[in-house]
């Protein structure tokens, strides 16, 4: 969405001091710079804007093969976690690619790209990610959108979503409708951490230290 992600130490944008146990217990991060921010300029971002979006997830995917490929990492510990447009972006990469990690983190995403306008303050995305008003703009959403292509019979990793009952920039029924679509297809390894407060500033390092442990804990589980 045109943002660019500063490299700092601890950032709360990577998961701030709750990284502590993970890298303490050996774990590593890695941050893919897709197209989509704003790191490059505005071509960068222009390139995964609307019916381009999927370069964005393309991009991800291409990172994720090269860790693994290289020998860095294997797919049984490989796990993703995105914060708001980075929390659709962990539904449609694993759901795309289901093959390539052990664990999903969505943090107070957008799921349902067809119906994003009408949830929280959607409306004023439009120009982002494109109008589902408009058939050929629909059929580029409903291509990648969360919601409409989880599939039975499918082993997806492990799915933690989390959420603020109060938030009204998303509007917490993206991530109530896609936990609840998957355990409709049998995925019984799909959970939603609702906090009644936090907006969606819900993972707050600082603030929420019951939501950021069951995070840690959650991947440092899968992740093993």
């Amino acid at each position: 969405m045109g943002i660019s992600i500063m490299m700092r130490y601890m950032d709360p944008m990577l998961g701030g001091i709750s990284l502590v146990p993970w890298l303490e217990n050996g774990g590593s991060l890695a941050i893919a710079l897709i197209r989509g921010g704003g790191e490059q300029g505005p071509d960068w971002h222009e390139g995964a804007r609307q019916k381009k979006r999927q370069n964005s997830h393309d991009d991800f995917i291409a990172v994720s093969e090269e860790l693994i490929n290289s020998g860095m990492t294997k797919a049984e510990h490989l796990g993703v976690f995105g914060i708001s447009g980075g929390g659709l972006l962990a539904a449609v990469v694993g759901i795309q690619r289901p093959d390539l990690y052990a664990a999903l983190v969505s943090d107070v995403p957008l799921t349902d790209m067809l119906r994003y306008p009408k949830m929280g303050m959607g409306g004023a995305w439009k120009n982002e990610f494109g109008d589902p008003d408009d058939s050929e703009m629909a059929k580029v959403l409903r291509a990648y959108s969360p919601f409409h292509n989880v599939r039975e019979d499918v082993k997806y990793p492990p799915l933690l979503v989390t959420v603020s009952t109060t938030d009204d920039r998303v509007g917490v029924g993206h991530s109530r409708k896609l936990v609840a679509k998957m355990r409709d297809a049998g995925v019984s390894n799909a959970f939603l951490y609702e906090a009644a407060d936090g907006g969606h500033n819900v993972s707050d390092p600082l603030k929420n230290d019951e939501l950021m442990s069951s995070r840690i804990a959650f991947l440092m589980d899968a992740l093993q």
